[in-house]
């Protein structure tokens, strides 16, 4: 059982506080407005609902293999997880919690566990080895599935300054060359043709994540 000590949320407060004695002050502050700004704008009005079908688009495994949603998923039911990329440490944290907490409960269930973002296959690569995550850490370039849910964002021109300063040029990371980038965000869906999202968490907020408990208990109330 998950505890608070183990938490998503724990965790990323014990990385706060850890950047805060790493980071330059004024690159934090610029990051803590554009988690602030997010907040405050919300999830955005055509962001997708309980009922919305996901197509079969292709996306691309960390070696580099096209392969399609519904292929990946075995067409049964599915917890998949959009996150910004390997270079964040907030999605870092939820992918390896997801791998020691998630994923056993989901595989004695038969539910598939995915992975998606907009950065590179290496990057996903890197993501999967990194961590040693047993499930699977696909590519969407362009932000096709992303896209599909209406969860589309992008680092403000302080964010990217920000960013420019740690290193981290996003046009560089993201398959397609810009800075767009999915809200975190975890859909729930069934096993049908149609891959009907059942439930979806979405954060504007990129530093938190939904919970493996509340996904645990998702999948008790919608199977």
């Amino acid at each position: 059982m998950t505890t608070r000590a183990d938490s998503i949320a724990n965790q990323v407060s014990q990385l706060k506080t850890a950047m805060a004695g790493l980071a330059p002050a004024k690159v934090l502050a610029t990051f803590e407005a554009e988690q602030a700004e997010l907040n405050a704008a919300g999830v955005p009005a055509a962001a997708a609902t309980p009922g919305t079908h996901l197509p079969d688009v292709e996306l691309i495994s960390a070696e580099g293999t096209p392969v399609s949603l519904h292929t990946v998923t075995n067409h049964s039911p599915a917890v998949i997880v959009f996150y910004r990329g390997a270079w964040c440490p907030y999605c870092n944290i939820a992918l390896k919690t997801y791998q020691e907490q998630l994923l056993p409960d989901l595989a004695e269930q038969g539910v598939a566990l995915v992975a998606v973002s907009p950065q590179k296959p290496d990057g996903s690569l890197t993501m999967q080895q990194r961590h040693e995550l047993a499930f699977p850490v696909l590519s969407d370039p362009g932000n096709v599935l992303a896209g599909v849910l209406g969860i589309l964002t992008a680092p403000n021109a302080g964010a990217r300054e920000a960013q420019a300063k740690l290193g981290l040029d996003l046009t560089t990371e993201n398959a397609d060359g810009t800075h767009t980038l999915p809200m975190p965000t975890v859909a729930v869906t069934d096993a049908d043709a149609d891959h009907i999202v059942r439930w979806i968490d979405i954060h504007p907020d990129y530093t938190t994540r939904s919970e493996p408990a509340t996904i645990l208990a998702v999948l008790d109330r919608v199977k």
